[in-house]
């Protein structure tokens, strides 16, 4: 009981700021000296920490505990294509410090050592020492699913090798044990329902559409996954025109190799336009580019089949689009628009709100639920012995 006493004030605690152990007793329902005694094992085990007293008011100033934020930290990674990201939040859940790179290697071997290099120089940043065992949770948000029993991930075929088993090896002897690996869609989803457009609903679908294009679906405000961790892979969706080279289809999915960034600047080279990038073709057709903004509209259609298909099974309240072309400045309305024909119900269509962290601030949320269930889980172990 002493433990399950102290469990609950850490969840009352968590993300939120400094607190009076009166407020503590009115939110959880413990008497104040249950509530004094659990505060002192906490603040005793360097869980908790004074937090000063309030200001203001008549009478005795309120002694204030929070979360002791320095007791551990999160890293939360995201390896792509064309760049790495990452960043480092403490116990409490405050953001210590975040950098982005380019990716300047394609074989899988080097994205390793790109990520473990960008991981020390974040932790550095951070103050966190790397033997001192102050890193206890290391999230990576990759493309791709985990294979069940964690040995090695299947379809991610836009990181070349990355699907070998010793890429987990590799990123678990470098970041440590406690890696796990997180679909980066996925992630991303859980982002957006923390800090995002996700916050006003309880269901809604997170599409990201760029380089790839995934799904990531909150259900009741829970991540669901599937019963094979493949919950959202709509690249191999069969929607097509039915002119894609079949072994791309194969490798990477029908919807993905018709409206994927690459897809993009197929069909511009096609129309005898020469644009070498996807952004280059939205900004051509922001300016008033004819050709551009007929490519824009094809892939406009193209999405909004796939999420016509979405509707249909799930009826989200919210369509989140993600990924460089996702958030592409009027993309999210255009698609909006064309839903309409495909279907009879069409929900709230809307550009993340997030940006190009999205990815990793999920990897720090999936990161600090993972590291608090363990810090919890032990207090009830340690109990027990």
């Amino acid at each position: 009981m002493r433990t399950l006493n102290e469990q609950l004030l850490l969840e009352r605690m968590r993300g939120n700021g400094p607190v009076s152990r009166s407020e503590l007793a009115g939110t959880s329902g413990l008497s104040k000296p249950t509530v004094a005694l659990a505060l002192s094992n906490l603040e005793r085990d360097g869980l908790v920490q004074h937090a000063g007293r309030r200001a203001g008011g008549r009478g005795r100033t309120a002694l204030l505990y929070e979360i002791r934020s320095g007791a551990g930290f999160v890293l939360g990674l995201d390896v792509g294509r064309e760049f790495v990201r990452g960043a480092v939040a403490d116990l409490a859940g405050a953001v210590r410090t975040r950098a982005s790179r380019p990716a300047r290697n394609s074989s899988a071997v080097a994205r390793v050592r790109e990520l473990g290099k960008l991981a020390d120089d974040l932790l550095s940043d951070a103050g966190v020492s790397v033997g001192s065992g102050a890193l206890r949770q290391t999230v990576v948000g990759s493309p791709g699913v985990v294979e069940p029993g964690g040995l090695a991930l299947r379809m991610a075929a836009n990181l070349p090798g990355w699907e070998r088993p010793a890429v987990l090896r590799d990123l678990q002897r470098l970041l440590g044990d406690a890696t796990t690996i997180e679909n980066d869609v996925d992630a991303a989803a859980v982002a957006e329902r923390d800090h995002g457009h996700g916050r006003e609903v309880s269901t809604f679908a997170f599409v990201s559409v760029g380089t790839g294009i995934g799904m990531g679906l909150i259900l009741d405000g829970k991540l669901h996954r599937g019963a094979h961790g493949a919950a959202g892979e709509i690249a191999f969706l069969p929607l097509a025109d039915g002119h894609l080279d079949p072994r791309d289809a194969r490798r990477h999915g029908a919807l993905e190799s018709a409206a994927s960034s690459a897809a993009v600047v197929r069909a511009a080279r096609q129309a005898g336009a020469r644009f070498r990038s996807a952004r280059s073709v939205f900004a051509a057709a922001a300016g008033g580019d004819g050709r551009a903004r007929e490519i824009v509209a094809g892939e406009a259609t193209i999405v909004a089949r796939a999420l016509a298909a979405i509707v249909a099974v799930v009826d989200p309240e919210l369509i989140v689009l993600g990924g460089g072309i996702g958030r592409a400045p009027g993309f999210a309305d255009e698609v909006s628009a064309r839903l309409a024909n495909f279907s009879p119900i069409v929900p709230d269509v809307r550009p993340s709100a997030l940006g190009e962290d999205a990815v990793v601030d999920g990897c720090l949320a999936v990161g600090g639920d993972q590291l608090w269930a363990r810090v919890l889980s032990s207090r009830l172990v340690a109990e027990a012995i």
